[in-house]
């Protein structure tokens, strides 16, 4: 399945695209989809409906973020070896375990909602990555049983402000946070659509130029053992996502280094999990 959430912003309904990629309408019978509709139960329920019986939703939509009532947004750092090569130009050294920080959750927007560069930001940045959706309650679980967990994917750009995140002291989070910078969707695919998340496509264009292209495949850390890793140092809740790592090709990392600036257009696509384009306004 292939859940959404369509409509104004604080307005949006839940949604489920048919066999045809055309919205169908949820609401009524689900108020909207929350972290208890996406638990095994809850996906139980909506895999036993008819998404031809269900309302067609006309006319073009703005996409919100397929979740509702998100508790935790974690994000990971440096997992594609290709990433690491660019930082470690930089000094950074490879983790030996996954690099993990917060992003806000007030950075989290729809797929296609302007990306706002805030005052005083002078080194905006992209990311595609993969998220990944928690659907149960996580404690403690083994890596071969972490994926039984999973709700399901979504595509994402990890928004960044290089300057802020590297050179003002503290934790990743102050260059990762700023709202917008946490755009997530189109949907939510759920786990019997992906049954191996490790084959994912990814790409990301500025403007019309390809910057990133990559397969989930050739992550450090697989999404199974990022998810099985989180859960030994905190507990999991339905609705928590997780991104799971950007590949090369990000601009702070160009020589010399491609910024983002007000009018630049960012595409995020994955055949798997869908389209973002983003507009980019700047606050100064």
């Amino acid at each position: 399945m292939k859940l959404l959430r369509y409509g104004p912003v604080g307005q949006e309904r839940p949604g489920i695209l048919d066999s045809n990629g055309r919205i169908r309408a949820l609401w009524p019978a689900v108020a909207d989809i929350t972290p208890d509709v996406i638990t095994p139960e809850g996906l139980k329920v909506l895999a036993a409906l008819d998404p031809a019986r269900l309302p067609l939703v006309e006319g073009p939509q703005r996409m919100g973020i397929p979740v509702a009532g998100i508790r935790q947004f974690f994000a990971v750092g440096l997992n594609y070896q290709g990433h690491i090569a660019e930082a470690a130009a930089a000094g950074i050294i490879a983790p030996d375990e996954p690099l993990l920080f917060n992003k806000a959750l007030t950075s989290l927007s729809g797929p296609d909602d302007d990306i706002i560069l805030p005052p005083g930001a002078k080194a905006g940045d992209w990311e595609v990555e993969l998220g990944v959706i928690i659907g149960s309650r996580m404690d403690r679980v083994s890596a071969d049983k972490a994926l039984d967990y999973v709700a399901g994917y979504c595509l994402a750009n990890d928004v960044s402000e290089r300057d802020w995140q590297v050179k003002r002291g503290g934790q990743f989070v102050k260059g990762k946070s700023a709202p917008t910078f946490g755009p997530i969707g189109p949907w939510l695919v759920t786990t019997d659509e992906i049954p191996d998340p490790q084959k994912v496509e990814l790409r990301l264009d500025v403007n019309g130029v390809m910057r990133q292209k990559t397969s989930t495949a050739e992550m450090v850390f697989s999404a199974r053992y990022i998810v099985a890793h989180l859960s030994e140092m905190m507990t999991l809740l339905p609705g928590d996502v997780i991104l799971t790592g950007t590949p090369a090709g990000v601009g702070h990392a160009m020589k010399p280094p491609v910024h983002l600036r007000h009018g630049d257009v960012i595409d995020v696509q994955s055949p798997q999990l869908g389209r973002q384009r983003q507009n980019v306004r700047a606050l100064d």
